[in-house]
């Protein structure tokens, strides 16, 4: 019958089912953070023996604020986080010989490979800086804010205790985890 919702191979879209809205579905919102929705809090890590990634990534994610349910990629809501005891953070694998920091002074040929062994050795703080700086995104958001959460120091020892900062715990890989 022609004019029918059922007439020849095209079916009347109004028919399909998915295509039905539901009385039972909301549209779906986004969250975005307000100003008055941001708290920062401060956060203290204990780096000896962690492998660096490992607590890299993890600082740079709380740096970020993508561990809260209130994330949103163009505001700060990261935390602040104090790197204790860098001086003892672990480099797994060959890394301690084969890693390099590289620099140029802008001229040619003057470029410059600085190893992680010597790094280590005269400002631990920078390993460690460096390592979470490349996980966070390069934009002016990172630039301009996330920089300044970062706390780094060689020794057990951090002039924050004004902030009040919370543990944050780092974990080892499970095979290590259960051996421990």
């Amino acid at each position: 019958q022609p004019g029918s919702d059922t007439a020849g191979p095209f079916r009347s879209y109004r028919r399909l089912r998915h295509f039905e809205p539901s009385r039972t579905r909301r549209p779906m919102k986004t969250f975005t953070a307000t100003p008055k929705d941001i708290r920062h809090d401060w956060y203290v890590v204990d780096a000896a023996g962690v492998p660096l990634g490992r607590l890299a990534s993890r600082v740079a994610q709380v740096i970020r604020g993508k561990h809260k349910p209130t994330f949103t990629p163009h505001m700060d809501t990261g935390d602040g986080v104090i790197v204790v005891n860098a001086a003892k953070v672990r480099l797994t694998g060959r890394k301690l010989e084969q890693k390099g920091y590289f620099s140029h002074s802008g001229y040619m040929g003057h470029d410059k490979i600085t190893p992680v062994r010597n790094v280590l050795a005269k400002k631990p703080e920078r390993v460690v800086e460096k390592a979470v700086f490349g996980m966070l995104p390069k934009n002016s958001l990172s630039r301009q804010v996330l920089r300044h959460k970062l706390r780094v120091y060689a020794g057990a020892e951090h002039p924050h205790i004004a902030q009040q900062p919370a543990p944050l715990a780092v974990y080892a890989p499970k095979a290590k985890r259960k051996q421990a």
